[in-house]
C-alpha cells in the first residue's frame, strides 16, 4: 500500500527490452534507497513495481510486464525521463493522502493548464466509463500523487485539480504539457459505493432501466449523478 505522498523524483537511467517485459533502471536521490531490498515495492508514477535488482546505493532495477506497459504511461518513458516515486508504506505510517494500491485504472489526457497566482490548475480529459467515479471534493491519484478533485463535469468528461508550489516542487507535474498522458487510480471506496448503487438500481428496475436512463439524459442527468449526494463522508 502507498499513501499518495510523493517522496522524490527519480530518473530513468537505462532501459532493457526482454521477451514479454521491459526492465527499467531508475536513479534515485541520495538516501531514497536506504534499506531498500529486492522484492520491495515502489510506486513509479503511480504504478506499483517490484525491485528485481539493486545496482548501487542510488539505483534499482524493475521489470514491467507487457500488460502494465499497455495500460500505463511507462511504455513512453525514455532514458532521462523523470517520474514520481514513493516507497511502500510501513505499518502504522501516517496516511497524508489516501490509501493507494498502485494499480492504475486508466490513462487521462492533460487537456489544459491554467496558472493563477501561486497555483497550477490541471484539467484532465477522462474516458467516459470512468467519470462515474470522479466527484468534486473527492480523492483521486494522478501519477501516484493523492489529490483532491476541485471541479468535475461528467457530461463533458473532465475534472480539474489545483496544485500548490510545494506539490510542483516535489513532483513532475510542473514539467507536463498539454496532451500528456497521466496514470489515474480512482479512490476505491468511491468505486465500491458507486458500483453498489448502480447494481442495486439495475436489480430493482431491470427492464425499466433503459427508459430511466433516457428520461434522465433528457433532463441533463444520469444514473452516476444520482449517487453523488449519497456518497459516504469518508470518500470526500
Amino acid at each position: 500500500m502507498f499513501t499518495g505522498i510523493v517522496q522524490a523524483v527519480a530518473h530513468v537511467a537505462a532501459i532493457t527490452d526482454k521477451p514479454g517485459l521491459r526492465s527499467f533502471t531508475l536513479a534515485f536521490p541520495a538516501g531514497f534507497c536506504a534499506g531498500l531490498e529486492i522484492g520491495a515495492s515502489v510506486a513509479c508514477d503511480g504504478v506499483c513495481l517490484t525491485v528485481t535488482r539493486l545496482r548501487s546505493d542510488s539505483q534499482a532495477e524493475f521489470d514491467v510486464m507487457q500488460q502494465s506497459l499497455n495500460l500505463t504511461t511507462l511504455a513512453k518513458l525514455a532514458v532521462g525521463s523523470p517520474l514520481n516515486v514513493e516507497r511502500a508504506a510501513r505499518d502504522g505510517a501516517e496516511i497524508g493522502g489516501h490509501p493507494l494500491s498502485g494499480h492504475v485504472d486508466f490513462k487521462a489526457t492533460l487537456a489544459s493548464i491554467r496558472r493563477p497566482e501561486n497555483n497550477h490548475v490541471l484539467r484532465l480529459q477522462v474516458p467516459p466509463r470512468w467519470m462515474r467515479y470522479v466527484f468534486a471534493k473527492g480523492y483521486i491519484a494522478i501519477n501516484g500523487a493523492s489529490l483532491t478533485v476541485a471541479e468535475a463535469d461528467r457530461q463533458a468528461g473532465w475534472f480539474e485539480v489545483w496544485l500548490i508550489p510545494e506539490t510542483l516542487r516535489m513532483t513532475t507535474f510542473g514539467e507536463k504539457s498539454e496532451g500528456a498522458e497521466l496514470n489515474i487510480e480512482i479512490e476505491r471506496q468511491t468505486q465500491v459505493f458507486v458500483d453498489t448503487v448502480r447494481d442495486a438500481i439495475d436489480e430493482r428496475l431491470g427492464p425499466l432501466l433503459p427508459a430511466l436512463e433516457k428520461l434522465l439524459a433528457a433532463s441533463g442527468q444520469s444514473l452516476d449523478a444520482l449517487s453523488e449526494p449519497l456518497r459516504p463522508r469518508e470518500a470526500r
